[in-house]
Formats: C-alpha cells, structure tokens, sequence
C-alpha cells in the first residue's frame, strides 16, 4: 500500500494529466454526439449511436485535427530552444549556452555517469538518436496525427459533399483546399501563441513553486533559472 502511494506521488502529475485528458476525451465524445445528431434531425436523417460516432470521420477528424497542432507545438518548442533563445524566460537556455552543447556538459561518451542512459555512453548513430529521440518522436506523432486529420477530414469532407449532391474530392485535392487549411491553421496559430506568451509573460510574471516560473525574488533578466 505504501509502495502504491508512493508510486502515485511520484508520477501524480502524469496521472492527473491522463485523467483530465481521458475526461475531456469523453466529454467531447458526448458533446459531439448531440451536436452531431442535433444537425441529422434538422436535415431528416436517423440520428446515430455514442459507437457509431466515436469510430467516424466527423469524430476522427476533430480529435486528430487538436492532436496534430499540439504534437507540433512541442515539436518546433524542443528544436527551436536548442539554437534560439529568450532573455529572461525559464522556457530558454542562456545565450551563451545556444547551440547542442558540448558532450561533457551533455554527459555523454566518455563523461556519461554510472546510471546514465545505455545509449549515452555509446558513439555513432545510437548516440545521435538517442541525443534526438524526443524531436523525433513528437515529430513523428505529429506527421501521423497530420495525416490521420487529412484522412478523416477527407471522408468527412466528402460525406457533406454527397449530401449536397456533389461530387466527391481526392485526397490531394483535400489536403490542398481551403477546408483543410482551415482547420489546420486556426489550430496552429492558437498553439503558437500559447508557447509566444509563456516565453515572454515568465520574464516579468511568477508563479511561486513552479518549475515553469522563475523564483519569485530572480530578476527579470535570469535567464534559465526555474523556481
């Protein structure tokens, strides 16, 4: 029981943010359904179930559409932090410090620790994935969720086009028409606003015990100091 909590309150911010996630999931879910079937009442169509709904394109591709936008926020955050910076901001390293970083303030090779990582001890291209395997991966996630909202959002796309009695459009066609983008970039340029004002707003603002905020006392010129 003791080794349970203990577990618990060592991962509790993964968790909480797991089950937020899992319940925003389903509210969604349930929302979309009314609103879903709400709109196939007023056009005489048979409203569908909470299954046939969750496994639709009109689903898919809301949920995938959110996904990509913030898998692609954290993707360009993690690559871009390595080389620019932000004077005063806790989200930036210091000027001095832009760039990959030498292997021993990385740790890696010969001055990689006892408990280090496998990989960071090693040379070659094990070392250079593992070096860049968390841009990688939310990168990847991010092309996989960008195509997943592509596939969706063309079936739905189409299924509204049959409805109006018009001819169905390819995939091609779809990822470069004005539906597409729309709903690509409207998601985009929240996510990058989002990540503008945390850079700029944690120089002058604090939030006392945060690991995303300066000490509440550090000038507002510390660059790269958390709280």
């Amino acid at each position: 029981m003791v080794e349970a909590l203990r577990w618990i309150k060592e991962n509790s911010l993964a968790l909480a943010f797991l089950v937020m996630f899992l319940v925003a999931l389903g509210g969604q879910a349930v929302a979309g359904l009314l609103d879903f079937n709400d709109l196939q009442v007023a056009e005489g169509a048979e409203p569908v179930s909470f299954l046939e709904y969750v496994i639709s394109s009109s689903f898919a591709v809301d949920v995938a559409e959110n996904w990509q936008s913030e898998y692609l926020q954290f993707f360009l955050f993690i690559v871009f932090t390595v080389w620019l910076v932000q004077k005063g901001s806790p989200e930036s390293k210091k000027p001095e410090d832009a760039g990959a970083e030498s292997d021993e303030k990385q740790q890696v090779g010969p001055y990689a620790g006892p408990d280090a990582p496998r990989w960071a001890k090693v040379r070659g291209p094990r070392l250079w994935l593992f070096s860049n395997s968390l841009g990688l991966v939310m990168g990847t996630i991010f092309l996989l969720s960008w195509l997943a909202q592509s596939v969706a959002g063309q079936a739905a796309y189409n299924a509204e086009r049959l409805g109006d009695l018009r001819d169905p459009v390819a995939w091609g066609a779809y990822v470069t028409s004005p539906e597409f983008w729309n709903r690509s970039l409207q998601n985009w340029q929240s996510e990058l606003l989002a990540v503008l004002s945390m850079a700029v707003l944690s120089i002058y603002l604090r939030q006392r015990g945060s690991p995303e905020s300066k000490p509440v006392g550090a000038p507002h010129s510390a660059t790269n100091v958390e709280g």
